[in-house]
């Protein structure tokens, strides 16, 4: 009888090399296999050990490779820019574009009314806004002198005391000599020269942008399939839901922030001419720039502005200052809520940030695309990573 007849467990086969005996040569010696792949990259430590010369060739044409696709990416950056610029700016009209097309507009109709609306807001800036500019602008620079030389005689300063008088003549002295020194002259020419190129070199850029601008806002609903594409079927329902989510919720975030600084510079402008301040339009637009920093651009523009005042009239500047902070507690608990109420909620400290990113590598126009852009982070990580951390145990 045999093994399994008695009801005896069969023996388990050997699992190691015999050392002798019959049936040695039966079973193989088989020792557990490691990971292929982690036997391929040991065996390529061990040729790059063997052949150091060659590792160091292709570490160096590694290096040089990323090297070369940096350099190009340099020298595109400019292109980068259009084609980001003119991609947020479709996505910012876009809203208005689809409102046009729930009153039974078509899409190639809504954009041509945006556009034309955008072309008319544009030259009335080049007709109306941009001449009184340039011409404070100069006045602002041959009054320079003339006003701090007459602020010794000015009844403000004759009400201060002795130390601070002091001070402040010191400090108008060296400011007096920087402006009337050479250098600063020549400084002042080549910026002058400067900002006439780059208002060419902008008028240039701007059709750049607008073609790529109409082009991606009639494209937009393609773009955005093409995108869904990408993912995979199981993900593309979520992946729409949140694209459509950011879209827009930077476009609410853009419009909103033209708004208010549109309503912010035009404010400035009616203080400065119901209080009889100078520059009125240099200021305001100065207001609209500043003001595109959300949340600190107020308040930096209240500093600046009641510094300007000053030099005209202590009183004039304190009615200035009491008037904006108005402005802005009505901006603040008002305007701003109604004007943006689909951007997503950002922590101030990230809104700082992600100006003073934004404006260290692209200007006023990073200023205006960082807040859209924080908004998009911080709605992926809700969405997306925050919720795969929480199923993690």
């Amino acid at each position: 009888m045999d093994d399994a007849a008695r009801g005896d467990a069969p023996e388990p086969p050997p699992t190691g090399p015999l050392v002798g005996g019959e049936g040695a040569g039966e079973f193989a010696a088989v020792a557990p296999e490691a990971p292929r792949g982690r036997v391929r990259r040991f065996t390529g430590v061990l040729a790059a050990v063997d052949h150091p010369l060659a590792a160091g060739f292709l570490a160096t044409i590694g290096v040089l490779g990323a090297l070369l696709l940096g350099s190009a990416v340099g020298s595109i950056s400019t292109i980068l820019v259009y084609i980001v610029l003119a991609m947020f700016l479709a996505v910012g009209l876009d809203p208005i574009v689809r409102k046009l097309e729930r009153h039974r507009m078509k899409r190639g109709g809504a954009i041509a009314i945006v556009f034309g609306g955008f072309t008319l807001v544009f030259a009335g800036f080049l007709i109306w806004v941009l001449p009184p500019v340039l011409a404070q602008i100069s006045e602002f620079i041959e009054t320079v002198p003339a006003t701090i030389a007459g602020v010794p005689d000015t009844e403000w300063f004759a009400a201060l005391d002795a130390d601070t008088q002091s001070a402040i003549l010191t400090a108008l002295d060296q400011l007096a000599q920087w402006v009337s020194s050479p250098s600063t002259i020549a400084a002042l020419s080549g910026g002058v020269l400067a900002v006439g190129v780059a208002f060419v070199s902008g008028i240039s850029a701007s059709f750049i942008v607008v073609a790529l601008t109409l082009y991606f806002l009639a494209s937009l609903s393609a773009i955005k399939s093409a995108f869904y594409r990408l993912a995979p079927a199981r993900s593309r329902v979520r992946l729409a839901d949140l694209t459509e989510r950011i879209t827009a919720s930077v476009g609410s975030a853009l419009i909103g922030s033209v708004i208010l600084s549109g309503l912010n510079s035009a404010a400035v402008f009616l203080l400065h001419v119901f209080i009889g301040l100078p520059f009125p339009a240099l200021m305001a637009v100065i207001a609209f720039v500043i003001t595109l920093i959300p949340l600190f651009g107020s308040i930096i523009f209240l500093v600046l502005g009641i510094g300007v005042a000053l030099f005209s009239s202590p009183m004039q500047a304190l009615i200035f200052a009491i008037a904006y902070l108005v402005y802005i507690q009505l901006e603040s608990y008002v305007i701003s809520p109604r004007v943006m109420n689909k951007a997503i909620a950002i922590p101030a400290a990230l809104v700082l940030i992600g100006a003073l990113v934004g404006g260290a590598l692209m200007g006023v126009i990073g200023v205006l695309v960082a807040l859209p852009v924080m908004a998009s982070i911080l709605l992926i990580i809700r969405e997306v990573v925050v919720p795969k951390q929480d199923l993690k145990t």
